[in-house]
C-alpha cells in the first residue's frame, strides 16, 4: 500500500480529497501532508449544499493534526471556493477540521482531553506543543460547541449562587442545575442587573418551567428571581443559612474569649474550631473539650445550642408544625441576650417563608457548594484570573457538563 493511500484510510480522508504527497523533514521533525480537491470536480455550498463549479482557491493553508510517531503533522490545502447562484462565492467545508480552525477535529479532540485532566492550562499547552493563547482558543471553541449542543429540557430545580473573581470585592453570579449537577451560565457582578441578565440567558419558556430555586438571601438575587422565574418558589439554602449561624456562633466565642482573658481565664482558647464542626465530625479531642466546656455556663455554649436546636426545622415534614417550631425557637433566641443570636435570629424571621419553602422542595445548593471546591481548584492552578471571560469559559468547560468535542 502507498504512503497515502495508507494515510488517506488513517485520516478517514473523504472522496473526491485525495493526498498528492507527504513530505517528512527530520531537521524539524514534522511531516506535512498536502490535500487536494480535483480539478473540474464540483463542490456543495456550504449554506445549501448545492454543486457548483469552482471559482478559484483561497491561499495554502495548515491544520495541526495528531503526532504520528514523534513527528509533529500537518495537513495542508488549497481550499477551493465555488461559485453559487444563490449564495455567491463561498469556501468548501474540508471533512477534516472545522470552519476557521487551525486544528483537525481529531487534534482537538485529543486537545480537549488534555485540558480536561491537566492542572493548568499553561501545562496543558506545554504537553501538546502548543502556546497558551492556541490552547485557550481550543477551550473556547469546545465551550461554543457544547452551548450550541447543549439541552436544557425539564430543568425544574436551579440555583443562583456568586463566587469570587477577583481581590476584594469582585464577584461572578452562577445558575445551576440542580438535577443535572451542572453550571448553566456565569456573569460578572452580582448586582441585581447581573442577576436579572443571569436569569435572562435561559429562554423564556423554560423560566416558566423551573418550579424553584435555592438562593442566598441576597436582595438582588431575591428579585431578579421574582420577575424571571414567574412560576418559581424561592427556597433560601440551608448551608448559607448554616454559615450564617455558624459565624455568629464565631462571633459570640471571639467575644467571649476576649472578656475571659481579660480576667485571667484560658477556657476557649484554641477551641475555635470545636464550635464550628459538625458534631458528626467531632475529633475525640472535640468531644472531650466539649464536654469540659458544655457545664461552664459560657456564652457560646448557648450560642451553639441555639444554632443545633435551629437545624431540626428542616426535620419537619409540614410547614404548620415547623412555623410553630420557629416561633419558640425564636422566642428562645431573642431572649438570649446574645447580640450575634439575636440579630441572626431576626434576619431567619424575615425570611422564614422563603426558609420553609425547603420543606416542599426539598433542594439545596449542595451541588453548588462541590462546583466552587472545583472552581476554586482551577482558579488556583491559573494563579488567579484577570479576564473574566476566560474564567467563564473555564467555569463552563469542567463545570458544564457539556459536550466538548468537534
Amino acid at each position: 500500500m502507498k504512503d497515502t493511500a495508507l494515510f488517506s484510510q488513517l485520516l478517514g480522508l473523504s472522496d473526491p480529497w485525495y493526498i498528492t504527497e507527504i513530505v517528512p523533514n527530520l531537521d524539524d521533525r514534522t511531516i506535512a501532508i498536502h490535500i487536494v480537491w480535483p480539478k473540474g470536480k464540483k463542490g456543495p455550498c456550504c449554506e445549501c449544499g448545492e454543486l457548483c463549479p469552482v471559482y478559484d482557491h483561497r491561499e495554502e493553508r495548515s491544520w495541526r493534526h495528531l503526532d504520528t510517531m514523534q513527528f509533529e503533522t500537518l495537513l495542508i490545502a488549497e481550499v477551493p471556493r465555488v461559485d453559487c447562484e444563490k449564495h455567491g462565492v463561498k469556501s468548501l467545508r474540508v471533512p477534516w477540521a472545522d470552519t476557521k480552525a487551525r486544528f483537525t477535529h481529531l487534534f482537538e479532540r485529543f486537545a480537549v482531553d488534555v485540558l480536561l485532566v491537566a492542572s493548568s492550562k499553561t501545562k496543558a499547552a506545554e504537553l501538546l506543543g502548543l502556546s497558551w493563547d492556541e490552547v485557550q482558543h481550543i477551550q473556547e471553541r469546545a465551550v461554543k460547541r457544547g452551548m450550541a449542543r447543549r439541552s436544557i429540557e425539564k430543568v425544574k430545580h436551579v440555583g443562583i449562587d456568586e463566587k469570587s473573581f477577583l481581590k476584594g470585592q469582585s464577584y461572578v453570579s452562577l445558575l445551576y442545575d440542580l438535577n443535572g449537577s451542572r453550571v448553566l451560565e456565569v456573569v460578572k457582578d452580582r448586582t441585581t442587573e447581573a442577576a436579572t441578565a443571569l436569569v435572562a440567558t435561559l429562554p423564556e419558556e423554560k423560566r416558566n418551567e423551573v418550579e424553584a430555586v435555592a438562593v442566598d438571601m441576597w436582595e438582588p438575587f431575591i428579585t431578579a428571581i421574582e420577575s424571571g422565574f414567574p412560576n418559581a418558589d424561592i427556597v433560601h439554602d440551608k448551608f448559607h443559612i448554616v454559615s450564617y449561624l455558624t459565624k455568629m456562633i464565631d462571633e459570640v466565642r471571639r467575644k467571649e474569649n476576649k472578656e475571659l482573658k481579660a480576667n485571667g481565664f484560658e477556657d476557649l482558647v484554641g477551641t475555635r474550631y470545636t464550635w464550628l464542626r459538625n458534631p458528626v465530625n467531632w475529633t475525640e479531642v472535640d468531644e472531650a473539650t466539649f464536654s469540659e466546656l458544655q457545664s461552664k455556663g459560657l456564652k457560646v455554649a448557648r450560642a451553639w445550642a441555639i444554632k443545633e436546636t435551629f437545624l431540626d426545622v428542616w426535620d419537619y415534614i409540614y410547614e404548620g408544625p415547623a412555623r410553630k417550631f420557629f416561633d419558640r425557637w425564636y422566642w428562645w433566641a431573642t431572649h438570649s441576650r446574645l447580640k450575634p443570636v439575636i440579630k441572626v435570629a431576626k434576619m431567619l424571621k424575615r425570611h422564614l417563608d422563603y426558609i420553609l419553602t425547603f420543606l416542599k422542595h426539598r433542594i439545596t445548593n449542595a451541588a453548588a457548594e462541590g462546583f466552587n471546591s472545583k472552581i476554586q481548584a482551577i482558579k488556583s492552578a491559573a494563579r488567579g484570573f484577570r479576564n473574566f471571560e476566560n474564567y467563564r469559559i473555564s467555569i463552563l468547560f469542567h463545570c458544564g457538563k457539556l459536550k466538548l468535542y468537534p
